[in-house]
Parts: structure tokens; sequence; C-alpha cells
């Protein structure tokens, strides 16, 4: 029959019409609502009947793209259902090697060979979507399609040998297409495989450059929910967010009213209304955060409302759930898990401003002026700096941004309770881990620190915030300026009835000018940035008197030591009448 002239013929015709069934499946599933659902989600309901549809028609494709020989087809139905079961599992695998399997036996040109070719096609994508299930997450590799393909059209030859007559023109037939279609249903299998891989790894960056845009919308917000939850800071905050996120529509509510909706519905979301949702409504009485997959989810009770999916959390202030921040999706922009997680992300930072409306100062620690300043204000720079390096690790170490995120949290917190006067050494050491953890993920290897704390030390009642100043001091100031960085070096223990702290650092030490302008009580007014030095001196002598103020040491290139001596307050929630 002359079959072997056949043979580098079908190769180059099976490659040239795999290159456009390619760039047919990569286009429909990039391009259409049903693609972008698809990757990175956990096929199911309409989605995955889409999917088997999606699927099944370019497995019928696949049969059309081949060349009849033999009054059958060389075809590429096995790359399309082979990639179906591995992107969708094993429903998505079965349902598109039915629709082209049994296209194959039913409508198509039939032949003697339609019943083991069909049946290969349907054999093919249920083993692929097995082997997806028993490897979630990781069924997506060129790899694994690449193997599937060749074990699977070795056995479709075989079934057409074994089951095809006559047996003479079946191996004739096997002979002239078997290892075209084998080797080109293999690769095509691996390259669509690792398109979609490829594809749902670019949706990754794209939501990791989202979540920055979110951390970055944290830091637009601090000034208006600093000023509390009310409908012009709700306004200004769903504006910025509507403005950066991609979803159709952001409210945010107390727990009886919305104060501000921006986007789609907003012609009956209205600001000043009661909340229309049952779902915000739940949110309010639980206190978990929901997210929202349906319309019916959502529970609007009005007829006409387009909002379709979303994610609701809950804004907490002082412990109290406070309201609610909302993210809405619509049948064209829905939102998706990683909106929710970012919703969640940001509710926190924002609770944490919330509770800043409520910060007062406390007569009996220090001056007025000086709680304001160490409570009520959150270090832009530092605030801003944190964020970036966790949305930098958003891309590359997810878990790790999670962690720093926490820690930016607790940090955070921490530096909000005052109402006890006095903290044990044990919560500012917290405080000081969690303001660690992030400068070490800002600048690696260069900020390094030890801790030497005697057991007995760490529930001795310190005023809050009184070390962590002094170790951002040596950071900043110390350490930092040397492009090798350096050591800080936290101390504390139990000493005549008295707590012993010392801080010292390895940098670039100080001058005896610097040391005696730290000291100088007038000084104290020239410290525009925050929380240093002068601050903690000043506090110090204002709480136990001027015996109790910092000692300050160092010498240019030789680091700086910093020591103090605390007593023992009389109780923990009143700290003793300030010296006079």
């Amino acid at each position: 029959m002359g079959e072997p002239s056949y043979v580098p013929e079908l190769f180059l015709i099976l490659s040239q019409r795999f290159g456009l069934l390619l760039a047919c499946v990569f286009a429909v599933l990039t391009l259409v609502p049903m693609g972008r659902l698809g990757l990175g989600r956990a096929p199911q309901g309409s989605r995955m009947a889409l999917q088997i549809a999606l699927f099944g028609l370019f497995g019928i494709l696949g049969t059309y793209t081949g060349n009849n020989v033999f009054q059958s087809y060389a075809n590429l139905r096995a790359m399309a259902v082979i990639t179906a079961g591995l992107f969708g599992g094993p429903a998505v695998g079965i349902g598109s090697g039915l629709i082209a399997g049994g296209h194959r036996y039913f409508i198509d040109i039939g032949g003697f060979s339609a019943l083991p070719c069909a049946l290969a096609t349907l054999i093919e994508g249920t083993a692929a979507g097995l082997i997806a299930a028993r490897l979630p997450g990781r069924s997506l590799d060129w790899r694994l399609a690449l193997l599937i393909g060749v074990v699977g059209e070795s056995l479709h030859m075989g079934l057409v040998l074994a089951l095809a007559r006559p047996a003479q023109e079946a191996l004739a037939l096997v002979q002239v297409i078997g290892l075209p279609m084998i080797v080109v249903n293999a690769l095509g299998a691996a390259l669509l495989t690792e398109a979609l891989n490829l594809r749902s790894r670019y949706k990754g960056k794209q939501e990791s450059t989202q979540v920055q845009q979110i951390l970055n919308i944290a830091s637009r917000t601090v000034g208006h929910l600093r000023k509390g939850l009310s409908p012009a800071s709700a306004q200004a905050t769903a504006a910025i967010i509507h403005e950066l996120v991609d979803v159709a529509a952001v409210a945010v509510t107390n727990t009886g009213e919305i104060l501000a909706h921006v986007g789609e519905a907003a012609d009956h979301h209205t600001p000043g209304q009661p909340i229309r949702t049952e779902a915000t409504q739940r949110v309010l009485r639980t206190g978990e955060p929901l997210f929202l997959e349906s319309p019916e989810g959502v529970g609007c009770d009005h007829a006409q409302c387009q909002l379709s999916g979303g994610a609701v959390v809950p804004l907490r202030k002082s412990g109290r759930v406070v309201g609610s921040l909302k993210l809405y999706g619509a049948r064209e922009r829905p939102v998706d898990l990683p909106h929710f997680e970012l919703a969640k992300g940001l509710a926190e930072l924002f609770s944490i401003q919330l509770e800043l409306e409520d910060i007062q100062t406390t007569n009996q620690l220090l001056a007025h002026a000086e709680i304001r300043r160490l409570q009520a204000q959150i270090n832009p720079h530092f605030l801003f700096n944190s964020l970036n390096t966790i949305a930098s690790l958003c891309r590359t170490a997810p878990q790790s941004a999670r962690e720093l995120l926490m820690d930016l949290a607790h940090y955070m917190r921490q530096g909000l309770d005052s109402s006890r006067g006095f903290i044990p050494l044990s919560d500012e050491l917290s405080r000081i881990r969690s303001y660690l953890s992030i400068e070490q993920a800002r600048f690696g290897e260069r900020v390094r620190c030890e801790v030497d704390i005697a057991d007995d030390a760490l529930d001795w009642p310190v005023p809050p915030l009184i070390i962590q100043p002094l170790v951002e001091n040596g950071i900043k100031h110390g350490i930092l300026p040397r492009e090798e960085g350096g050591t800080v070096r936290i101390a504390a223990h139990r000493e005549n009835g008295h707590l012993c702290v010392r801080i010292e650092d390895d940098g670039v030490g100080i001058t005896a000018e610097q040391v005696q302008g730290l000291e100088r009580e007038s000084g104290l007014e020239a410290t525009t940035s925050g929380i240093g030095l002068r601050n903690c001196n000043q506090r110090l002598r204002q709480i136990f008197g001027p015996e109790y103020t910092l000692s300050i040491e160092g010498d240019p290139g030789q680091g700086t030591r910093i020591s103090f001596r605390l007593p023992r307050p009389r109780a923990l929630t009143e700290p003793p009448p300030p010296a006079a």
C-alpha cells in the first residue's frame, strides 16, 4: 500500500494543524469569561458544564484537523481530552471524552475503526481526570501530559489492532498513523497543558500586583479612617478602593446603615439607607467574613440588583464589630477568592486605623502631647516601607508576606495598648520581635539582633514603647548607615529591686556632641519624626524622676550603648505620680 510514504506527510500535516488548534484553544480559554473563571478555580456548576462543552468541542475540532487515511482520521482529539482532564479533573475529562468520542462514533465518518477510536478518547480523558484528582494543584505539568499522551495513544493503537476488522486493514492503518499520532498528540497535550499553566501563573502575577494595589490603598486611606467611621471617611475609602481594584462595586457600612456605595447598584444601595443585603447583616451579627458566589448569596431584596457575588468582611474597633467592608462583583466583573483574602487583610488594617480614633492621653503616664505623639501616630515611612516589602513578597513568597502582614498588624496593635499604663516586659519584647521581622525582611542579613533577657524579668511592668524606639534608633541610625549592617543587642535582668535594660549596637557610633544634644530636655520639641531617644528620655524623667533617665555612651565607629533602670511601680494599672 506504500504506507511508509504517508508517515512524513502526516507528521507535517498534524504539526501544522496542531499549531492552529493550540492557538484556538488558548485564545478561547484566555479571552472568554469562562476562561478567566476557570483558571485557578475548582470547576463546579455552570463553570464545569462550560468547560466540558468547550473541551469537547476542541476534541471534535481535533478530529477534523487530522487527515483521512483508510476511512479513518489521523487526529488530534487526544491532546484536547487529556488537557481537559488535567485542567478540570475527572468530570471535565470524562465529559469531554464522551463528547469527542461520541461524535467520532455516532456522527463522524464511521469506518471500521470508529469503536476503538471513540473508546480510546474516553479512556484518555478519564485517565487524565483521575490522575489530576490524585495530584491537586500539580496536574498542569507538561511532563505528566506528555506521558499520558504517549501511553494513551499507544493504547489507542492497541485497541485499533484488537477491535477493528478486517485485521489486515487495521494493521495497515496503525503502521501509517501510529507514530505520528503518538508523537504529535503527546507533544500537543504537553504544550497545551504548559500553555494553561503559564496562563495560570501569569494570572497569579496579576493578582500579586493587585495585592500591592490593595496595600497602597491601606496607606492612602490612613488619613480618612483615622477620623472614624463616618459617611465622609467611608465615601473616600470606597472611592479609593474602587479606583484601584477591578470590582463592580465597593461599599462600607456601620452596624445599621450604608455609609458609602461606589459602583454598580448604586441606584438602590444608597448611603443613609438601611442595609439591604442579608449577607451583610449576617457578617455584622456573627463577625465572620463571607465569600458570596451568587446573587442569592448576596441576598439583595431589589429585583433588578446587578450584584452577582462578593466579599463581605467585618470592621472592628476595640473588639466590637462596628461596620463592614464589601467588595462586590457582577456578571462581567466577578469577585474571586484572592479578592476575598485581600478584603480580609484590608479590613484588619482598617480596623487598626479605626481604633486610633479612641486613643486618649494619660496624664499619669506622661505629658499629654507626648502620649498623643507616641500612641496616636504611626510612622508613615515605616508603614509605607513595610507595606511595600509585603507587597513585593506576595509574588515570590506569599506565606512570608502573610506572616509579615500579621507582624505589622501586631506591631501596630501593640502600639495602641495604653489602657493599663504599664505592660509586662514580655509584651514590649513581642512588639520588638514584630518590628525586627519586618526590618529583616526589608534589609536581610544587614539587620541582626541578639536578645538576652532573664526569665525573671519577663513579667516586669514597663511603660509601653520604652524599648522598641531605642532598638529602632540603633537600626536606623547605627547599623543601616554601614553597608554591611550590624547587630543590635538587647539585654535585661533584675538587680537590687530594679529592672536593668541595655540596648547596644556595633554601628557607626555617636559623638559626645550628639549625646549632649539628645540628653538636653530642650531638644525634645526638635523631634518631629515620631518616637526617638529624646522622647524615651523625657518619658522616663516624667514617670520615674531624673535619676532614671537614659545613659548613652559611644564613640564614632565603635557603636552606641544605651542603658537605663526601672523601679517596680506600686501597681500595674496606675503608675506613680510624676516626679516633681
